[in-house]
C-alpha cells in the first residue's frame, strides 16, 4: 500500500488549491491558515512517499516536522481565527505558534540522524524513533502542538456543527464540520493502529483523513441554505 501516500499528496494539494482559491475570492485569515496547514499535510505525505523509495535525512526531518508536529496546530489556528473574531487573542496565539514553529524547525534541523538504520521497505512512522534523535524539548513540543491542534481543529469543527444544529440552519455546514472533525481524527487513529502493528493502515488513515476533510470543506462552503427542519421533513 505504499502507493497510498502519493494519492494522499495529490488529494491534499488539490485541497490546498481549493482553500487558497476561496481565500483569494473571499479573504479571511482563517482560510489562509487552513491552506498553509494543508500544505504542511501535503509535504508530510509527499516526504513519506519519497522515503518509501529512498532515504534522505532532510526529508525525514521535513516529514517529522510537518506530519508529527506542525500540521494539526496550523490547521487548528485557522479554526481559532474563524471562531474568535473579537480582540487580539487569535493574533497573539498565531504569533506564539509561529515562534514555537521556528524553534521546532531549528531543533529538528540540528538533530542527528542515524541513516544506517533506515529501511525503505518500512514506513518512516514505524522506525523514526530509532533514526531521528529527539531530545526532551522536541518530544514535549510534539505533544503540546498535537494537543493544541486537536483541541482547536476537531473541537472547533464540532463546536461549529453544534451551533448550526442548535440554530437548525445550514445543515450542509453542520455535516461538513462533522466530516472535517472525523477527517482530522483519522490520522490520529492511524497512529494508534501503527502502535498495534497495523502498519499499512496508517497510510490509509491519512488518505481517508484528507478525503473526509476535503469533502467536509466543500460541503460546508457550498451555496446551499437548507435548514435542519427542511431536511427532516424531506426524510419523513
Amino acid at each position: 500500500m505504499t502507493y497510498i501516500p502519493y494519492l494522499s499528496t495529490v488529494i491534499t494539494f488539490a485541497f490546498v488549491f481549493s482553500v487558497y482559491n476561496r481565500y483569494r475570492q473571499r479573504g479571511g485569515i482563517h482560510l489562509l491558515l487552513w491552506a498553509f496547514g494543508l500544505f504542511l499535510y501535503g509535504l508530510g505525505t509527499l516526504s513519506e512517499a519519497i522515503l518509501s523509495l529512498t532515504f534522505n535525512p532532510f526529508l525525514l526531518k521535513i516529514w517529522y516536522l510537518t506530519g508529527a508536529m506542525l500540521t494539526a496546530a496550523w490547521l487548528g489556528m485557522g479554526s481559532v481565527h474563524l471562531l474568535i473574531r473579537k480582540g487580539n487573542t487569535a493574533k497573539v496565539l498565531t504569533w506564539i505558534l509561529a515562534g514555537v514553529s521556528a524553534i521546532a524547525f531549528v531543533l529538528i534541523m540540528i538533530s542527528p540522524v542515524k541513516s544506517a538504520f533506515y529501511d525503505v521497505a518500512r514506513p518512516a512512522s514505524e522506525q523514526y524513533k530509532d533514526i531521528l534523535s529527539r531530545n526532551g524539548i522536541i518530544i514535549l513540543l510534539t505533544i503540546l502542538l498535537n494537543i493544541y491542534g486537536t483541541l482547536t481543529l476537531v473541537g472547533g469543527a464540532i463546536y461549529s456543527a453544534f451551533l448550526f444544529w442548535r440554530k437548525k440552519i445550514l445543515v450542509n455546514r453542520m455535516f461538513g464540520n462533522i466530516l472535517i472533525a472525523a477527517g482530522a481524527l483519522s490520522p490520529a487513529m492511524g497512529g494508534s493502529l501503527l502502535k498495534a502493528g497495523f502498519t499499512d493502515l496508517l497510510y490509509l488513515s491519512e488518505f481517508i483523513g484528507a478525503i473526509l476533510m476535503y469533502v467536509g470543506f466543500v460541503m460546508a462552503t457550498s451555496g446551499r441554505t437548507e435548514t435542519v427542519e427542511n431536511l427532516t421533513s424531506q426524510q419523513a
